[in-house]
């Protein structure tokens, strides 16, 4: 019985050789030469965003490295040049490490960030050959003039995987509450603008009480 159930195994995996989806299409990928599209909301490699008129959104208030369950960001803050700020506010973040050795992709520090300065993308597929290389400073976090995330030597970016990287912001209240959903809820981006509002929460959003 036990050699049969071996054969029986066999069996299964041969099956499913170019076993195609309901689609028509074979559910192998040939990875790494295709790359299957990722969720919208995918835990990637981090980014510090920009607003618009290009001024960097991060304030150094240290929260996401406060946050952080596994100690892998490290933060301190400066004041402005009131001549030449990096920042809206009154102080910038004048030093930003992440360790990617370290970190577990939980997004609790994008979460904890009152600025939506730190977001992540779709990129998961980066390999290192030097531990130096896995930590990320903020000359390699900042997104470019254009808003896109920097492309380093070990990052496997392919073509449009390095737009409109930071759809997932928020996944607790007011935006991740279905109650506001249709809302916006963050600032522009540098390259994007302000984004569209979140949607697909809910099939229907309840009428709130005393409103036909």
């Amino acid at each position: 019985m036990s050699i049969l159930n071996f054969f029986k195994g066999f069996a299964v995996t041969l099956g499913k050789l170019n076993h195609a989806s309901e689609s028509g299409a074979v559910v192998t990928t040939h990875y790494p030469e295709e790359k299957r599209r990722k969720p919208k909301r995918l835990h990637g490699r981090h980014v510090l965003n920009r607003y618009e008129d290009g001024m960097e959104k991060c304030i150094g208030c240290e929260l996401c490295a406060s946050v952080c369950p596994a100690n892998c960001i490290y933060v301190r803050g400066a004041d402005n040049d009131p001549e030449s700020p990096t920042s809206p506010g009154e102080r910038f973040g004048f030093i930003y490490e992440i360790n990617y050795l370290r970190c577990i992709h939980c997004d609790l520090c994008v979460e904890a960030c009152p600025t939506q300065a730190i977001t992540e993308t779709k990129l998961f597929e980066f390999s290192f050959t030097d531990r130096k290389q896995a930590i990320y400073t903020k000359n390699e976090l900042v997104v470019d003039d254009t808003g896109r995330p920097q492309h380093l030597p070990w990052e496997d970016w392919r073509p449009g995987e390095d737009q409109y990287i930071s759809e997932w912001m928020r996944a607790t209240s007011p935006s991740g509450s279905a109650s506001y959903e249709g809302q916006i809820q963050w600032a522009g981006e540098l390259g994007y603008g302000v984004r569209p509002s979140e949607t697909g929460q809910s099939s229907a959003l309840e009428e709130p009480q005393g409103e036909q």
